[in-house]
């Protein structure tokens, strides 16, 4: 005898992007998510125009482009944008496309230059993205204007604590209202110092066959594997806090789309490290006087910091060591991309930072200790990639759609697990102790949703409900 299930149904083509968007709408409430939303090739094109098109995007840190002329290559969903400071000291963003032909004009991941010259007729770009020139201009353009013939600049840019960010979407709006709660935490990491931060060479960049959203979800808040994926790393002493111990201090839902994670001391007065891990004198240095008196503490208290600003920007600060019987940790900070290659590949872009007025010493130290960790060939990318990989590809599978096959997103709903939603929490946004909890992912997909069927110049409420 054979049964079926109404509910099992699926196109011979596959679901649409709307199929997959109303079946993730109709499962949040319940802390399902639909397994296809990390692989369906329709969904990662409205991705392309509805996110990546329409949202702030992280591109670089303001340290990488110091001298006029200086000049990054970097991405916002598939499309090449140039990062340029110009000779008035302006930061621009310029779409890599000549307006003769739309050719390529930057042939350089980095670089320094006064001009960019498209290779297939020569029409010639200063740093502000003006057309300055081309071959035989009186006989081929002889009585045409310059002007309006430039590169093409991205709607908005800003600069939040060096960290540079634009969106293609004119009606966005600005970055900090964007960023809303978030800006508190950015605060609480980037503006300990007052000389801020600097990056510690290019970024490293590689290709997983995976789906963006596992990075972005996995930054968002999800401790839950870190005892079993990564149990390794406290075996050998990478980490210096006890599992158990780490699972201690919160989860934030900063503002909608933007979650993170602290790893914290119940008290000030707890054993263990303090301020993310750095030296002692390092930590003396910090100019407490520019943040908060509640997010001093926060600070003090905090072991680890992971987040994921919404869509693909990720930040952690934490301590590590890539080897525990010569090095004690120390405190890292790494900042990362998740750049979409398609609905199974992710290219990551991973930057190490340092407060500018460390020592050279502990710049090397904390950019080794990141190599061994977080890097390309560090323990915790080792660990990641393979769940990620393995994700992406029950996301597009036959068996997952024909199946309607949901994920479960539920720890921390009511009912669920030990973590509790907490009133008395200093900072903005929604938060819960302890840290085994999903809501910062069901933030994440909610706001995702709710960007992905947003019509042209309407945003979704960046604000929780009262």
């Amino acid at each position: 005898m054979t049964t079926t299930n109404p509910q099992h149904e699926s196109s011979a083509a596959g679901w649409t992007a709307d199929e997959v968007l109303h079946k993730l709408d109709d499962g949040l409430p319940q802390g399902e998510i639909p397994a296809a939303l990390f692989g369906n090739a329709d969904v990662y094109d409205r991705e392309l125009r509805s996110v990546f098109g329409r949202c702030w995007v992280f591109l670089g840190h303001e340290s990488e482009i110091q001298a006029k002329g200086d000049y990054v290559l970097r991405r916002i969903g598939e499309d090449n944008f140039v990062v340029v400071r110009d000779e008035d000291g302006g930061i621009n963003v310029l779409f890599d496309a000549c307006r003769h032909r739309g050719v390529q004009v930057c042939r350089s991941d980095s670089g320094n230059t006064s001009h960019f010259r498209c290779p297939y007729h020569g029409w010639t770009y200063n740093t502000k993205g003006n057309l300055v020139g081309a071959p035989l201009w009186r006989n081929a353009f002889g009585g045409m204007s310059k002007e309006g013939n430039g590169l093409s600049p991205a709607a908005q840019v800003a600069s939040y604590h060096g960290l540079i960010f634009a969106t293609l979407d004119a009606t966005a709006p600005s970055l900090e209202e964007y960023l809303g709660g978030m800006t508190w935490y950015l605060d609480l990491v980037f503006g300990l110092n007052s000389d801020g931060i600097e990056v510690l060479g290019p970024p490293q960049r590689f290709v997983i066959d995976a789906n963006w959203k596992s990075g972005a979800d996995n930054f968002s808040g999800d401790d839950y594997h870190l005892g079993t994926l990564h149990r390794s790393v406290w075996e050998i002493g990478a980490f210096p806090v006890p599992f158990r111990e780490n699972m201690l201090g919160y989860h934030v839902q900063a503002s909608p789309g933007h979650s993170l994670s602290f790893s914290m001391a119940p008290t000030e007065d707890e054993p263990g490290p303090k301020f993310f891990g750095y030296p002692e004198d390092l930590a003396a240095t910090f100019d407490t006087s520019r943040i908060s008196e509640h997010q001093l503490n926060v600070a003090r208290r905090s072991r680890v910091f992971v987040g994921n600003v919404f869509p693909n920007f990720s930040i952690l600060a934490l301590p590590m060591t890539e080897d525990g019987s010569s090095h004690p940790p120390t405190g890292i900070l790494t900042i990362r991309t998740w750049q979409p290659k398609g609905p199974g590949q992710v290219e990551v872009w991973n930057w190490f930072c340092a407060y500018k007025n460390m020592s050279p010493e502990q710049k090397e130290r904390t950019y080794r200790a990141g190599l061994g960790t977080f890097s390309m060939g560090g323990s915790f990318e080792m660990d990641d990639t393979e769940p990620w990989i393995t994700v992406s590809r029950t996301g597009r599978s036959v068996a997952a759609e024909v199946l309607d096959f949901s994920l479960n997103y539920q720890m921390g709903m009511p009912g669920v697990g030990i973590a509790k939603q907490v009133d008395d929490w200093p900072g903005p946004g929604i938060a819960y102790w302890t840290r085994y909890e999903e809501g910062v992912q069901r933030n994440l997909f909610s706001f995702y949703s709710r960007m992905m069927q947003a019509a042209p110049g309407q945003w979704p409420d960046l604000r929780f409900p009262e």
